[in-house]
């Protein structure tokens, strides 16, 4: 199957590419999922440490913030297609080695860090190749419901997998269980293989600038984008704080309520519900008029949500569970929201690097936090940063509301004056060598 250049964007565009490609990177996610719960888990099982499950959590972020950049310049010169397909395949074959670890008996804590560390770094090139081949296979105007039904199924993913993971936890050897994500991965692959994804034209003006080039010039596309900018920061630091709360909630599950897998799997399952009725809100709603005000509505009251989760005693597990609840009704209608409006906003052929570099700036944060709360956690309790969290989440986000160029950030979607001006830009590196063609080669950045 070819990928078709197409040189501007069509409203009248075929369902059936992008029904195929969102049916096999579902199948994968589920798949992803359920491993990834068994995986967590067993650290959490075997450690019972904070430290060592934000440790791990900082393993899988790190690409997203050094390897991301890189990956978004290739995925603009790649075929966005085959992107998706070696990065699949890399992926899993990172899992299969881990399968084989398990079935030997040579699994060590640091062999699953490492491996989360490298089935990171493809994603990095799966995430932005994804959402720059849905703004080209979509029209504009349904880019808001696309985002709410990919939240959609980000949370029935997380309803069916913890229950899944938990049983097969107790049923099954761990190298049987990752088996689960190579099989969904090939799936995802195979979808991908009998599919076209349009390739956007590139302006070529004066000459094919470098990979640094293209990265030079999704910077200088971000420089001149003000509110991108506010957006980007805002996300940095909200990152900082909700990414290690989240992260560390098997800890708050065993040390704080002294549960296990089922009570792990009870917590997030209610939690994917509440995601699931966020995102066909959003699915059915488009998220309003004044989406940015949505968004920061959104986060005032997930700030809100965190918070209470951190005050909720040892002894009210069902309390935690309606807290934790809402925070993950509003997370999809905050980032489905926002992806439209970036989805909207920046030019296609520029999406792979700038969607790369948001992506980069907005998880910058995240290891930091989770590098800071880890320890903590482990002296003060989880629910302390939990605390933290809450609270510095409702003040960044009214904050926010005082920004008058994030106020008007979908303004530049519709009237293209700044973002022409950006977009006409080209910025040359001569020392660099061009990259026509890679024929063997071709992922929710948060709040």
């Amino acid at each position: 199957m070819q990928d078709i250049e197409s040189p501007e964007i069509e409203e009248d565009k075929p369902v059936r590419p992008f029904a195929i490609l969102w049916g096999g990177q579902a199948a994968s996610l589920f798949g992803t999922r359920i491993v990834r719960f068994a995986l967590v888990w067993w650290i959490t099982d075997i450690t019972g440490s904070a430290t060592v499950l934000a440790l791990a959590t900082i393993m899988a972020l790190l690409p997203q913030v050094f390897v991301a950049p890189f990956a978004g310049s290739y995925v603009d010169r790649w075929s966005r297609r085959k992107t998706m397909i070696v990065a699949d395949w890399l992926i899993a074959m990172t899992v299969l080695v881990l399968s084989f670890l398990f079935a030997t008996g040579l699994i060590e804590i640091w062999h699953v860090l490492a491996m989360m560390f490298i089935g990171s770094v493809f994603g990095s090139f799966h995430f932005p190749a994804m959402q720059a081949s849905t703004t080209m296979m979509v029209p504009r105007k349904h880019l808001g419901r696309i985002g709410g039904m990919n939240q959609a199924l980000n949370g029935a993913s997380n309803i069916v997998a913890p229950p899944i993971g938990a049983v097969l936890y107790v049923l099954l050897p761990m190298q049987n269980i990752l088996l689960i994500d190579v099989s969904t991965a090939a799936f995802a692959i195979l979808c991908l293989a009998i599919i076209a994804i349009p390739q956007p034209k590139r302006k070529e003006e004066l000459g094919q600038p470098s990979v640094l080039g293209d990265m030079r010039e999704g910077f200088a596309y971000l420089k001149k984008w003000r509110a991108g900018m506010i957006l980007i920061i805002v996300a940095m630091m909200l990152n900082f704080l909700s990414a290690p709360a989240f992260s560390l909630s098997p800890i708050l599950v065993s040390s704080h309520f002294l549960g296990g897998e089922i009570e792990l799997a009870i917590l997030q399952s209610f939690g994917a519900i509440a995601m699931v009725i966020g995102a066909v809100l959003l699915t059915i709603w488009g998220g309003g008029r004044r989406k940015i005000i949505t968004i920061l509505i959104a986060l005032v009251l997930e700030g809100v949500g965190t918070l209470l989760i951190g005050l909720v005693p040892s002894d009210a597990f069902i309390m935690a569970i309606v807290f934790y609840a809402f925070v993950n009704f509003l997370n999809p209608i905050i980032n489905g929201v926002l992806i439209a409006i970036m989805q909207a906003t920046i030019p296609p052929e520029k999406q792979g690097r700038v969607f790369a570099l948001i992506m980069s700036g907005a998880t910058a944060m995240m290891p930091i936090g989770l590098a800071i709360a880890g320890p903590l956690a482990d002296l003060y309790g989880v629910p302390f940063w939990f605390l933290i969290s809450g609270v510095g989440t409702i003040i960044i986000s009214i904050a926010a509301f005082f920004s008058s160029e994030l106020r008007r950030i979908e303004e530049y979607a519709k009237s293209g004056e700044e973002l022409e001006e950006i977009s006409s830009q080209q910025i040359i590196d001569p020392v660099e060598t061009e990259v026509n063609d890679v024929d063997g080669e071709e992922s929710d950045f948060n709040f």
